[in-house]
């Protein structure tokens, strides 16, 4: 699946972003982490009228997870995962028509392999996950491609910053799960690329990467 450029993601963004610097910080002398500027009591946007023929369906934490991959010196590419993302997902069986979500995203649990390199990114001048331990995501409009494929454009919020979002998603399947309780289920991957300098991090720019590939591999039972 291929990147749609028009607006880079948000939280995964910042996510890359900060935690590329810290890999880049753990082989360098400490200096101060560069943060995108606050903004501040950002208003959450409206979820569009619910469709009469959608079905409420929960995002499963298990079978959800994020990955993020950032260059780091040119070595390699850091990679880290987000799991245990929860919310509910708006879909009429079969089509695009109505779908809407809403997914509460756990950044306290940003696993990069490395208790220190996990500490590090979680401290206050990089995530700050513990003032903002969570990103949320809601959708604002779904633009389809075809039966299984789409664009998901809404408005991600993570420490306060509100910033529109758009991802390439695919639908891959819709049926009832095969083991019990047999729930109908739903499942999703959805894919970017984005600029962390446009988020306002552009510390050690000669060690990370600007490029930011970001995965997304959702389940939503009802």
């Amino acid at each position: 699946m291929h990147l749609h450029r028009q607006r880079p993601t948000r939280w995964v963004a910042v996510l890359a972003a900060f935690c590329a610097v810290a890999a880049g910080c753990a082989q360098m002398p400490s200096r101060p982490a560069t943060t995108a500027p606050s903004v501040a009591g950002a208003a959450m946007p409206s979820a569009p009228p619910a469709h009469p023929d959608a079905r409420s369906h929960a995002i499963d934490p298990v079978h959800s997870r994020i990955a993020i991959a950032v260059d780091h010196a040119g070595f390699s590419k850091a990679i880290g995962t987000v799991s245990g993302t929860t919310g509910t997902l708006q879909l009429v069986p079969g089509s695009w028509e109505g779908a809407h979500v809403e997914a509460r995203i756990p950044l306290s649990r940003l696993d990069f392999g490395d208790e220190a390199w996990n500490r590090a990114i979680a401290a206050r001048g990089l995530l700050d996950t513990g003032r903002h331990p969570e990103a949320v995501f809601r959708s604002t409009r779904i633009e389809p491609l075809d039966a299984g494929r789409a664009r998901i454009h809404g408005e991600l919020t993570l420490q306060g910053m509100t910033r529109d979002v758009v991802l390439e998603a695919v639908r891959n399947a819709e049926r009832r799960y095969p083991l019990p309780p047999f729930r109908h289920t739903v499942g999703f991957s959805a894919t970017t690329t984005l600029s962390r300098a446009e988020f306002g991090s552009t510390a050690w720019s000669s060690l990370v990467g600007d490029a930011v590939e970001v995965r997304i591999e959702l389940e939503a039972a009802r």
